[in-house]
């Protein structure tokens, strides 16, 4: 196959509590001495593209802010598409606002929005807030999610994100709420036209075997599961072991080994 591009989770595939993983500047490296362009897809929704891309550089990834697309990014762009000249409350662990110009953000006591953004799970989350979001959820007002990832790896462990706050709140509701980000398509094309490379010759790796992997491969990716970050065995055994499911395309154990599986596809 051809390959013209590889698309990267950030979290849990490049770095840990945004510690670089073992190999993973190397791997870069090897992309440019193949020109083959990458991007990076990440639901971050706690720093900017830049802060993102000084983190990654700061720890040896030589990583640039216009290859970064994030889910706070497609959210500025789907709230001015579908929302124009809305008035914005924003809960979100992490000061995002830079990367979402022309949206006008408004407090969160004061009168109804026009519409609620919920960006990643954090100390933000409290049940007032939360509570406050229900109630507009469930009178009608748009609640426009950044993404609904249901965890995050950390050096500590596993922590829920803002997926498992949705599915409760749309269950008792009855409403749900716009997810922007990974698993849905958008970022993944997105990401594809930053890159001048069409779906079909990208590869994505990802340590999330249904929001990064799988949801790659749905839009004709190749998608390349790591064994690090939040990836767990007992999810993937369950997938292979149904045969009517979805299995990711190739398995790893880290970025470490993507050259290798590149190296495969391209002599397949």
């Amino acid at each position: 196959m051809g390959i013209g591009g590889v698309l990267f989770d950030i979290d849990g595939v490049l770095v840990t509590s945004w510690q670089a993983v073992p190999g993973a500047a190397e791997t870069l490296k090897f992309l440019d001495s193949k020109d083959i362009a990458r991007a990076f897809l990440t639901n971050t929704t706690s720093k900017t593209r830049e802060q993102i891309a000084v983190a990654l550089r700061d720890v040896g990834l030589d990583v640039h802010s216009d290859e970064i697309v994030t889910a706070a990014s497609l959210t500025a762009d789907h709230l001015r598409e579908n929302y124009p000249d809305s008035r914005v409350v924003l809960i979100n662990n992490g000061e995002i606002a830079s990367d979402m110009p022309g949206i006008e953000f408004v407090d969160e006591t004061s009168e109804d929005p026009d519409v609620v953004v919920v960006g990643g799970a954090g100390p933000e989350f409290t049940h007032e807030r939360l509570s406050r979001v229900y109630d507009w959820l469930c009178r009608g007002i748009p609640v426009v999610a950044m993404h609904r990832s249901l965890m995050w790896s950390t050096g500590a462990g596993l922590r829920i994100d803002t997926g498992m706050y949705l599915a409760g709140m749309e269950q008792a509701s009855g409403h749900t709420a716009k997810a922007i980000g990974k698993p849905a398509p958008l970022g993944f094309r997105t990401a594809s036209e930053r890159m001048g490379v069409d779906p079909d010759d990208v590869v994505m790796v990802g340590d999330d075997l249904d929001n990064d992997v799988l949801a790659a491969q749905v839009v004709g990716m190749t998608g390349v599961l790591v064994r690090t970050g939040k990836f767990q065995q007992d999810a993937l055994d369950r997938r292979i072991t149904d045969e009517f499911a979805m299995e990711p395309n190739h398995v790893i154990d880290s970025v470490a080994d993507l050259p290798e599986v590149l190296n495969r596809l391209v002599l397949a």
